[in-house]
């Protein structure tokens, strides 16, 4: 009866509750239907006065201008040294790493006219399967093996490797710059409540805005890309030091200074350890993002991988190539993911047959390497697969066009078709010409509903920065876009989800599917939907919905399987069917955590709109698009931030709804 309780006594007062809500909703409706009945009279209510817009990109830009020509200090030769001295200066030496390990990986050395060649393709094969054997048996060293063969076999190793080698520096330095981030924020209160809305605002800015300062600051090059590969990829390890500390037991801590431990013992010795699981998911993610961030930064320079499939994108044949290198991004993807969660779940061996197989294993890897690249000077096959040995599915992808066109176009179009006219376009036009005060003050009732007035001053805050910054046409678009992506990807999603909660063995499936879709970057979602729905704002839904479906899957399995299961058998006991059990006890008592799968789907839509506006859509990710085009900073930050706050807007309301049914339930 006590756990019933809580939603008995919400049940009974919700017509008084909900009262309000609904007389001032139905006022706001009233207001905005007014200027649809007299727009004559009402025409900056639906498009925003131009005397009222701020000329923040303007401030932005002119901001940056300054900044870049500030002089810092003079030299002792007498030249002022100026901001962007600096930061060239630091760029110079993010150079040298990254040059090294492209050296290494890809294009070999130059000393004193002797040329070096690269480490030999085969040596790296040969070490990635005894590593991975090392970290998790013979399956996953078939795997990495299969990988690097497929990778070399189609003629994709020079670009991926120039991709790993940007990878392999960034991760190390991303993951101690996160760690020592989230210990400062760990210990200290202030810290924490500076850097916990700092990464809010990080992980919800989309991916190319952080290319845009970074071109201006820097300039073009792997450089740039590795320093904005740095910044995207490392918030995810800050958050997971903290969440591990803070999750381990304080005895831990007394234990160690009762024996006489110094704070810093006490942390490198016995936390960070302890934490040591929790801490390699923070890697795992790191790696994940930088690898997506780095197929991005190829739009500023970065080459490898990314740039065949941006390429790809561009072209109307390029297809072939663009699978194939995109499916070595998946590839990679794959094998750095299992990989790294091997090593998160490897534990020390007491049996020293196993300590001495693993370390017979390393050292393998690393004679391999130096064997076979030794080896590559007398045989240069051993150092790149020749030409004539590599395959290519380009011939095949055009006898697949070309039967697509003959044989679905009919089918297809129809599709986009209805799409356009009946859901997509309706849509828009609508978000479009929506008054933005009732855009406005229906963001306020939101936040009012579900956290109080200062949430409501809040989302008004952050949604009145769109038609404030004169985005009001490219934020609905947005809207628009990632409404009905959202939507789709939810309907998709939840039942799903109640498949996978409902039975074993479509959890696992469900499960496997979801861990390959979230290995995969962003643009690789965009190649075989364009080639089906040519390009446009059907492509980039499909593609998003795609993107975005995972956390709908997981969350709603998430949260079924944690419903306590006396009720359930409480409920069945009562005479209950199934299916009554389901719709008035589990999906209630779920509801919090399917809400927040809604918010990640909303968040992750997000992310992928700035993704799909290299296939022709008008949005603000497109105003960041043409931002890193034209290095304009002002525009790309100010579209950036749109979308994040249009982000945290969603997070907040979404996150307030979730904490208030929890306690209405008596969860919490």
């Amino acid at each position: 009866m006590s756990t019933s309780s809580p939603s008995i006594a919400f049940a009974s007062s919700w017509p008084r509750q909900r009262a309000p809500a609904l007389e001032v909703l139905a006022g706001i409706l009233v207001l905005a239907a007014i200027p649809y009945l007299w727009p004559q009279a009402f025409p900056w209510a639906i498009k925003y006065p131009a005397a009222l817009v701020v000329p923040l990109a303007d401030w932005v830009r002119d901001g940056l201008m300054w900044l870049v020509r500030l002089e810092l200090y003079t030299g002792e030769d007498g030249v002022p040294v100026t901001m962007r001295d600096m930061t060239r200066a630091v760029a110079g030496i993010m150079k040298w790493p990254l040059g090294l390990s492209d050296g290494l990986l890809a294009t070999g050395f130059e000393l004193g006219g002797l040329t070096v060649p690269p480490l030999s393709w085969v040596g790296i094969t040969c070490a990635v399967a005894a590593w991975g054997w090392a970290l998790g048996g013979r399956g996953l060293a078939l795997l990495g093996l299969v990988a690097c063969l497929y990778i070399a076999a189609f003629g994709q190793w020079q670009n991926a490797m120039i991709t790993v080698s940007q990878i392999v520096i960034v991760v190390p330095l991303g993951t101690a710059l996160g760690l020592a981030l989230g210990i400062a924020a760990w210990r200290s209160a202030r810290v924490r409540a500076f850097v916990v809305p700092t990464l809010d605002l990080m992980q919800t800015i989309p991916t190319f805005a952080y290319l845009v300062p970074i071109l201006f600051l820097i300039g073009v090059g792997p450089v740039a890309g590795g320093i904005a590969t740095l910044i995207y990829a490392m918030p995810p390890m800050v958050r997971v030091t903290m969440l591990a500390l803070d999750h381990l037991p304080p005895e831990l801590q007394e234990a160690a200074r009762m024996v006489g431990a110094t704070p810093r013992q006490v942390l490198w010795r016995v936390l960070i350890p302890a934490a040591g699981p929790s801490l390699m998911v923070g890697v795992n993610q790191v790696i994940m993002l930088s690898l997506n961030m780095v197929i991005i930064a190829a739009l500023v320079g970065g080459g490898g991988l990314g740039f065949v499939v941006i390429s790809a994108l561009r072209q109307a044949n390029g297809l072939g190539p663009g699978l194939e290198a995109g499916l070595a991004v998946v590839a990679i993807a794959i094998v750095l993911d299992r990989y790294s969660q091997a090593a998160a779940r490897l534990t020390p061996a007491h049996d020293p047959a196993v300590r001495r197989q693993r370390r017979q294993l390393l050292w393998l890897g690393v004679a391999a390497l130096v064997l076979f690249t030794l080896l590559a000077l007398a045989v240069p096959e051993l150092g790149r697969l020749p030409r004539d040995w590599r395959v290519t599915t380009g011939p095949f992808w055009e006898v697949v066009i070309d039967f697509v066109t003959r044989t679905m176009f009919d089918t297809t179009e129809a599709i986009r078709v209805f799409l356009i006219l009946n859901i997509l376009r309706p849509t828009k036009e609508f978000l479009i010409g929506f008054p933005w005060p009732a855009f406005l003050a229906l963001g306020a009732l939101a936040g009012w509903r579900v956290g109080g007035w200062r949430l409501a001053l809040g989302i008004v805050g952050l949604l009145g920065f769109i038609p404030l910054t004169g985005l009001w046409v490219k934020g609905m678009t947005t809207i628009y876009l990632c409404g009905i992506s959202a939507l789709f990807a939810v309907l998709l999603g939840l039942p799903l989800g109640l498949l996978a909660a409902s039975s074993e063995r479509w959890h696992r499936a469900l499960g496997a599917v979801c861990d390959t879709l979230q290995t995969l970057p962003s643009f690789v979602y965009l190649l075989p939907v364009v080639m089906l729905f040519r390009v446009g704002d059907v492509s980039a839904m499909i593609a998003v919905v795609a993107y975005a479906i995972v956390p709908a899957i997981r969350y709603t399995d998430y949260g079924l399987r944690r419903v306590p299961q006396d009720l359930v058998e409480a409920s069945l006991m009562a005479g209950s069917t199934r299916r009554q059990t389901l719709w008035k006890v589990k999906l209630p008592l779920a509801l919090p955590e399917i809400m927040l799968g809604i918010n990640q789907v909303i968040m992750m839509a997000l992310s992928m709109l700035v993704i799909t506006s290299l296939v022709g859509t008008d949005d603000l990710g497109k105003q960041v698009q043409m931002a890193i085009t034209k290095v304009e900073p002002g525009m790309g930050l100010v579209a950036g931030f749109a979308i994040a706050f249009l982000g945290i807007a969603s997070d907040r309301l979404l996150a307030a709804w979730a904490a208030r049914r929890k306690r209405e339930l008596g969860l919490t």
